[in-house]
């Protein structure tokens, strides 16, 4: 594929991403059994049961820290720091994706859109714009750190503060 229709797929990307960010905005999306729905960063909560599934037909789910070490530990599991700047990682195996350049690096992403991913950032703010992107991409089978780094500090597990 060439230039002109790779950046096709970027720019329909983004929009997509736009569409699941404004659809996130308005309405929380549902979770498995023990999560927690997780909202756009600034979207009001409501106690109404408005749940909406991503893009993809799948939504992200969020995981107190436990849960989101377990579900690491999982069998082709691939485990992404989308926090920026730097500010830490749970272990050395995370890729660091910027939450705001997901498409961008749609590369280095599973090609596989059934493999299981973790993701997180340091609050949990970072991770919940990017987990609709994602499911936007195709990616079916998502979780996110519920709190982020802070949590799972809070939790008593170790942060690796070097890069």
């Amino acid at each position: 594929m060439g230039t002109v229709g790779s950046r096709r797929i970027v720019i329909g990307l983004i929009g997509w991403a736009a569409a699941v960010l404004l659809v996130a905005g308005c309405a929380g999306q549902g979770g498995a059994a023990g999560t927690e729905p997780t909202n756009a960063p600034g979207a009001p909560s409501s106690s109404i049961d408005m749940s909406m599934p991503a893009m993809s037909g799948t939504a992200s789910s969020l995981l107190d820290p436990t849960a989101f070490a377990a579900a690491m530990k999982q069998p082709r599991t691939v485990v992404i720091d989308v926090h920026v700047p730097f500010e830490g990682k749970l272990n050395n195996g995370d890729l660091m994706i910027p939450y705001d350049q997901i498409a961008q690096y749609a590369d280095e992403l599973p090609a596989d859109r059934s493999t299981p991913l973790a993701i997180y950032c340091r609050s949990g703010n970072m991770s919940a714009i990017a987990a609709p992107v994602l499911a936007a991409m195709g990616y079916t089978d998502i979780v996110e750190l519920r709190g982020g780094m802070q949590a799972w500090v809070a939790d008593g597990r170790d942060l690796i503060t070097t890069q």
